[in-house]
């Protein structure tokens, strides 16, 4: 998804949100989150070695059923989601579904790097509580728990590094992917009021994919070429922690 794209369903879904916060109950903010993400398999030769710094952009929602406490949800946008994983299998292939005809050979051997970069539509649903040392304090604490994200792949690249002659940079990996993600998480942070209606928000996010990301088999075998490499079903998910910068509104 383009960044003119991105902009105009920010400036729609502000609109939306806008118009409810015209009730006491709603307010509605708007997020330019950095992110921090890293991948996990459940493959011993499958290791999680490095991560990926990318952004949340969005819009957020809270509806307060209580004095202090909140339905939260929004729309967002998680750019570069991801990781790089370690092969040490002899031989694998990574993405069995990816057109890797432009080099040699797609099967890699065990100094192969597969690095994952993944950007999403996120929908998040979450229950808010909040606190301060009045009700008319400036300066409030929050915690939101839990946190179930929807999210829609938008856009999926790779690359494959580390084998000297076989290097490969912003590979399609769009079939490679789950098209859906579901993940849980949590969040704690301040609340200061910074005029009588914009309130700044910071804080930490913790969000744990509980889907697979991968979408085709694991494709891997020995050294030796005359054995047949073997499909094994396995599970690769991300983990993410983004400071949270937001105005309310």
């Amino acid at each position: 998804m383009t960044m003119k794209k991105t902009a105009l369903l920010l400036i729609f879904a502000s609109f939306l949100l806008g118009e409810a916060a015209a009730q006491k109950e709603v307010r509605f903010g708007i997020q330019a989150s950095p992110s921090w993400s890293w991948l996990r398999t459940n493959e011993r030769k499958l290791e999680g070695v490095s991560s990926n710094w990318g952004v949340k952009l969005g819009v957020l929602g809270e509806f307060y059923f209580a004095d202090n406490y909140a339905i939260t949800t929004g729309l967002g946008f998680g750019f570069n989601q991801g990781g790089s994983l370690q092969n040490g299998y002899a031989r694998y292939k990574p993405w069995d579904e990816s057109d890797l005809s432009e080099i040699p050979s797609d099967v890699f051997g065990p100094d192969a790097k597969i690095h994952y970069r993944v950007n999403y539509v996120e929908i998040p649903l979450g229950l808010k509580m909040r606190g301060g040392s009045n009700e008319d304090a400036r300066i409030k604490f929050y915690a939101e728990a839990p946190i179930f994200t929807l999210g829609f792949v938008s856009k999926a690249t790779g690359d494959i590094r580390g084998t000297n002659t076989q290097n490969l940079e912003d590979i399609s990996i769009r079939d490679e992917v789950s098209a859906l993600s579901l993940s849980w998480g949590l969040g704690a942070g301040i609340e200061y009021e910074i005029a009588t209606n914009a309130t700044l928000v910071t804080g930490l996010v913790f969000q744990k994919q509980f889907t697979d990301l991968t979408r085709s088999e694991m494709v891997s075998g020995s050294a030796d070429p005359l054995v047949d490499l073997t499909k094994e079903d396995s599970k690769a998910t991300f983990g993410n922690i983004a400071l949270r910068i937001a105005v309310f509104f």
